[in-house]
């Protein structure tokens, strides 16, 4: 079921006025609420963020693209304006399920995916349960394979540590703000406390450790298998338009996931700002808008 939205209503002042949005609720299969935004029509484009973002990431994209494309950008659940279970599996292939069932819901066809950070594993793992109704890629700062990880996010995997820094401290958010782009001032006039104002406590911010939680870097970790099919299906994608598009400096998706992407999507065009970091849409807004109008101008959908 879809209903409106009345989670805006909480934001703060400053941050409204840059998220003049009015979302959705869908209800999930498990009964929470999962938080979206559906604005302007066209071909779909489907904004999958990561952690800790939320859709107050894509806002300027979305505001961009309403005039052309239908622009559906969803929180998952735990983040931004969705429900925050205490109780739920936050595991990625529930994210996934979460995510296939926002695009049944809506009859999504057609899809330019555009994904970042955790998005890639979600996005593409709802892209491979729903292949026929994806027709291209848009890829940021994003992994869905090994790689290198960070010391930052590995010792949260330490117990009491990661629950002290993440949910304590807010630690994750925070990071985000000084690590994540290249240019902090890129934060003030509410840009930071859009970011901040999800996580504003204890329980909500109980995401933003289950997604640290659920990086399988061990062995045996439960969703490894699952993680690891995601990325070798990356490879079924290889002929659909694809852009790749990076920020060099990033902390956490190093050169090495970007250069894994080339290797699984050899075809896909590539765009590397080497001023820009992780949150490479903070960054370099203005110099990404016309990359993907040119790549969707160069690369139409046929005619329904």
């Amino acid at each position: 079921m879809i209903t409106p939205s009345t989670a805006e209503d909480r934001l703060p002042a400053d941050v409204r006025h840059l998220y003049p949005f009015t979302g959705k609720m869908l209800t999930l299969p498990s009964g929470h609420r999962m938080h979206f935004l559906d604005e302007g029509k066209g071909d779909p484009m489907l904004f999958v963020h990561g952690n800790p973002t939320w859709s107050f990431y894509w806002r300027r994209l979305v505001g961009e693209f309403a005039s052309t494309n239908r622009c559906v950008a969803m929180d998952h659940l735990g983040c931004g304006l969705s429900d925050k279970p205490a109780d739920w599996t936050y595991r990625l292939e529930d994210h996934v399920n979460n995510l296939v069932a926002l695009i049944e819901a809506l009859d999504l066809r057609r899809i330019t995916l555009v994904v970042h950070d955790w998005g890639g594993a979600i996005g593409f793992g709802a892209a491979l349960k729903v292949p026929d109704r994806i027709a291209r890629l848009v890829i940021f700062n994003t992994g869905c394979f090994e790689g290198p990880i960070p010391w930052e996010i590995r010792a949260c995997r330490i117990p009491g540590v990661g629950a002290l820094a993440i949910r304590g401290l807010n630690g994750f958010v925070r990071v985000g703000l000084f690590r994540a782009t290249s240019d902090r001032s890129k934060f003030k006039d509410g840009v930071g406390h859009g970011y901040l104002a999800p996580y504003d406590s204890w329980s909500n911010r109980v995401a933003n450790l289950r997604f640290v939680q659920d990086i399988p870097l061990e062995k045996d970790h439960p969703t490894r298998p699952y993680f690891l099919s995601v990325g070798e299906g990356v490879r079924k994608f290889a002929a659909l338009p694809s852009v790749i598009i990076w920020g060099e400096q990033d902390f956490c998706f190093v050169p090495a996931y970007r250069k894994g992407f080339v290797e699984r999507l050899p075809n896909a065009e590539v765009h590397v700002f080497e001023d820009a970091s992780h949150w490479v849409v903070e960054d370099a807004h203005d110099r990404i808008v016309p990359i993907l109008r040119d790549f969707m101008t160069r690369h139409p959908l046929a005619s329904a």
